[in-house]
């Protein structure tokens, strides 16, 4: 933040309060299906059955594919909450600025200090995969391409089309995602026409699943889901975004979900009586195509994949650099990061610093001898905290906020417990329990990535304090600016305060 305090940081925060392109960014510019490009894309789909999908596999075992339908249902509870403040409010960031309105400001810049790190750490992971899977392209032809030529080219070109265009941000995610998505899923329709599209009854009726492993398979499905609520972060972009913004959120987690189960159930029938098993695969999808007689098709895929991996670093790049702008904009951040680009009306300064910190991290990890592969999971690890703890104040600060505007409802208070429950798993199964068989502690140096994240949020908590004390105006501005948004887009249709959980879901919202 800049040294001026007072008149600066409140004119800052006026015009962060406006429905109108005061703040810079390309009002109504983005249509459902390119708000709904947003979430997906930083889901990643198509990487999850050919990365995550046989570590499932060895803890859920035939019970794969309920896994990721107990894992869907969970973050559509999560998802309602979010649609709560979605459906009556939208700006840039929207996410923390829920937090600040149903838990306060502290809360709030904790919550956007969370979100800030597992979209950046969502993007360093994604560029380590992307990197990984332009090097198994590259050698099929005899060219080895070094881990840093992979990083710097991805983000260059990541920061390229966040910096020029929000529209073209989101055509090119929506192409690379539907191309890729459309790879894996014909992929497995493939597999289950080569089984005759056999109901396998060992999957239906559980052979051999234990709740526990259900449960355990769980963890790592939530972590598959992460960003799905990203679409947030285009508030001050999207066309009507109180009914597409609430509809992406919801219904990336459906589309998304529905995929998964669908690929669990046929990938694990693939493996049937394969020499191999599954969770023993390194390329499941490679070796299923083979196995299948489309082996050309495994090219396709590896392609459609290192499409994914781009299309959700450019979305982490995107949403990190929406919430920085919010965050700058409220007098939280240097005010330059709050200024858009007068052409392209992008946050450009922001998506700089996005790109910038997304390539230099994981090119210093390579440096110091980690590969991109090892990279990819501690980067991808660590961002699921960053997201948990944000879905765990937004659960709880959907039924107070409405309780706060007077349409509290004994379902409200529900559905927010519900989804704490839900999300009370993941946290279980990564930090662990000692002694537990079901939930082991996590061994080194997995043990040390939550004590890197509680570490990362006591920073955030002490520069906060600071903060307040150089400047005691920023809070009640920050939170004046924020209802003031809320109130602007109350007489809206969309906005109606009485709409229950369950109509809100029905409805897109």
């Amino acid at each position: 933040m800049s040294s001026q305090d007072g008149d600066g940081v409140m004119a800052s925060l006026s015009a962060e309060g406006q429905l109108n392109s005061t703040n810079g960014l390309r009002r109504n510019s983005l249509s459902y299906v390119e708000v709904l490009a947003q979430s997906v894309s930083v889901i990643a789909p198509s990487t999850v059955p050919a990365v995550l999908l046989g570590l499932i596999f060895a803890s859920a075992g035939n019970g794969t594919w309920l896994s990721f339908f107990f894992g869907m249902v969970g973050m559509v509870l999560v998802s309602c909450n979010i649609n709560q403040f979605a459906r009556r409010s939208a700006a840039p960031g929207s996410l923390y600025s829920y937090i600040v309105r149903g838990l306060g400001p502290t809360a709030g810049v904790l919550g956007g200090w969370a979100l800030l790190f597992g979209y950046i750490l969502t993007g360093m992971s994604t560029l380590c995969g992307f990197a990984v899977v332009a090097d198994v392209l590259s050698d099929k032809i005899g060219i080895h391409v070094p881990p840093l030529i992979c990083f710097a080219a991805g983000v260059m070109l990541a920061f390229y089309v966040a910096f020029r265009d929000i529209q073209l941000s989101a055509k090119m995610m929506l192409v690379c995602e539907g191309a890729a998505l459309l790879a894996v899923v014909i992929l497995g329709v493939l597999i289950w026409q080569d089984k005759g599209f056999a109901i396998d009854a060992a999957q239906v009726t559980l052979t051999g699943v234990t709740p526990g492993g259900v449960t355990s398979g769980v963890v790592l499905v939530v972590f598959a889901f992460s960003g799905f609520e990203s679409a947030t972060s285009l508030g001050g972009e999207a066309k009507d975004p109180l009914r597409t913004i609430p509809r992406s959120v919801s219904r990336s987690v459906i589309v998304t979900g529905l995929v998964f189960t669908f690929m669990a159930y046929v990938v694990v029938l693939g493996f049937k009586d394969a020499p191999i098993a599954l969770d023993k695969a390194e390329a499941p999808l490679d070796y299923l195509a083979k196995s299948i007689g489309w082996g050309r098709l495994s090219t396709f895929i590896n392609l459609g994949i290192l499409l994914s991996f781009f299309s959700c670093t450019l979305a982490s790049i995107n949403s990190t650099a929406r919430i920085v702008f919010s965050m700058a904009r409220h007098g939280l951040f240097a005010d330059a990061l709050g200024e858009a680009h007068i052409t392209n009306k992008t946050p450009y300064l922001a998506v700089a610093l996005s790109a910038l910190v997304t390539f230099l991290v994981p090119a210093a990890v390579s440096l110091f001898g980690v590969s991109a592969f090892e990279a990819q999971g501690y980067f991808g690890t660590l961002c699921s905290f960053g997201f948990l703890l944000v879905y765990v104040l937004i659960s709880i600060a959907a039924p107070i906020y409405l309780r706060e505007i007077g349409v509290s409802s004994k379902m409200s208070w529900i559905y927010s417990g519900l989804a704490l429950v839900f999300l009370a798993l993941p946290f279980i199964g990564t930090v662990g329990i000692p002694g537990s068989s079901l939930f082991p502690p996590a061994e080194f140096p997995n043990n040390m990535l939550a004590g890197l994240f509680i570490l990362y949020m006591a920073l955030a908590l002490g520069w906060l304090t600071w903060q307040r004390m150089r400047h005691p105006r920023m809070i009640p501005a920050m939170r004046k600016a924020i209802e003031k948004v809320e109130l602007q887009f109350s007489d809206i249709e969309g906005a109606r305060p009485g709409l229950t959980i369950p109509e809100a879901v029905s409805s897109g919202h």
